[in-house]
């Protein structure tokens, strides 16, 4: 497994928010992720899609995706339009554009030793368009001052200086397992003057180690997040709510505890996964212990039991509908639309607690009345 470099557009969220991680994490190994391979293998199939309608030499990857299925081959496909989209774009505005796909950016100028590869890179007379594929369904990703995104565009616009002239710079998360597409658009000049201002001096820190330790949201991926100090301070900070005076807490500090809620459950959680991993391997964590947890009942063998209920005279199977995702897998997106469109339908979702900046408007109290009555 290639060893990644210290300071990449990819961590780059955290390097920056948070310099001293990146050395703290530098020798710690992850194993391999199914998630991350699937991913690596739906790229390598957008990127054959892509050749393809653009008229270029490529080798179908098909034969070897251990993955493959027909929601990869939508979301392939789907890409390759806005792709394709994009760069129309382009030439209907007679900027004669370039394509390039899955190019080798270097960004060592402001980052040391730092390189990336961007899946789509767009640019012609006065504009970049950097576009990122994320075949991921966990997280929603945004491209609204993404930070490895803004990085693959400073490599892009180092790289085309000579050619080009750019002046605005656009960049797209196109996530399609969440129907998430996004683009953020910001002038050259201001992508330049946040390098040098903020990102050079803080990969600096990072790469020698130093700076201030920073939890927040980007300790999601962090290789220390179970145990670093300074997310369990931030964390343990909800204990400053001295619930004995007053008895109650005002709405103020309701608030203030929402703000930190999601956090302080994702901690929670890893701390756990931490706990349970050294007891695994035979380590001891004071106070607890490793037992069996609650099992279920199963068949040794499914078919060999339905064949038995069978020969007693009875049907050993359930008979539904297979649910929305199982059945757009099984007929693709565009079988699925045209043959269960008009059969399918979107009810209004429970009523759910999120942060003001969130971009749904809020319900009004007649609209949650509606909810909660069905």
């Amino acid at each position: 497994m290639a060893k990644h470099a210290l300071l990449s557009p990819s961590s780059a969220a955290r390097w920056t928010a948070c310099p001293p991680s990146a050395r703290l994490c530098e020798h710690i190994e992850e194993g391999p992720s199914l998630f991350a391979e699937e991913g690596t293998e739906a790229h390598s199939l957008c990127e054959y899609k892509v050749k393809l309608a653009l008229g270029l030499e490529a080798e179908d990857p098909r034969p070897t995706l251990g993955f493959y299925n027909e929601q990869m081959e939508d979301c392939a496909e789907e890409y390759t339009a806005f792709v394709l989209d994009a760069l129309q774009q382009e030439k209907d505005a007679r900027r004669d554009p370039l394509v390039l796909l899955e190019q080798k950016v270097d960004i060592s100028s402001y980052v040391p030793q730092c390189s990336g590869t961007a899946d789509c890179i767009i640019v012609s007379d006065a504009h970049l368009h950097v576009i990122d594929f994320k075949y991921g369904q966990g997280v929603p990703v945004s491209a609204e001052r993404n930070t490895q995104m803004m990085l693959y565009a400073l490599g892009a616009i180092g790289m085309f200086a000579p050619l080009y002239e750019v002046q605005k710079v656009s960049m797209t998360v196109f996530q399609p397992r969440l129907a998430n597409v996004g683009t953020f658009t910001m002038g050259s000049d201001e992508l330049l003057e946040w390098a040098g201002s903020y990102v050079k001096p803080r990969a600096e820190l990072a790469f020698q180690g130093e700076g201030e330790f920073c939890s927040g949201p980007h300790c999601r991926f962090c290789k220390v997040r179970a145990t670093c100090r300074k997310r369990a301070e931030a964390n343990l900070d909800l204990d400053r709510y001295e619930f004995a005076k007053p008895v109650l807490l005002g709405d103020d500090e309701v608030a203030a505890i929402l703000t930190q809620a999601d956090e302080l459950a994702a901690w929670v959680g890893d701390i756990k996964s931490y706990a349970l991993s050294v007891l695994a391997r035979g380590g001891t964590i004071e106070g607890f212990k490793l037992v069996e947890g609650r099992s279920i009942r199963r068949y040794t063998d499914e078919a060999s039991a339905a064949d038995a209920v069978r020969d007693a005279g009875f049907d050993p199977y359930e008979h539904k509908v297979l649910g929305i995702t199982a059945m757009t897998e099984l007929l693709g997106r565009t079988r699925f639309n045209e043959i269960l469109g008009s059969h399918v339908c979107k009810p209004k979702g429970k009523p759910t607690l999120v942060p003001q900046g969130d971009k749904r408007p809020a319900i009004t109290i007649n609209d949650f009345n509606d909810m909660e009555e069905k």
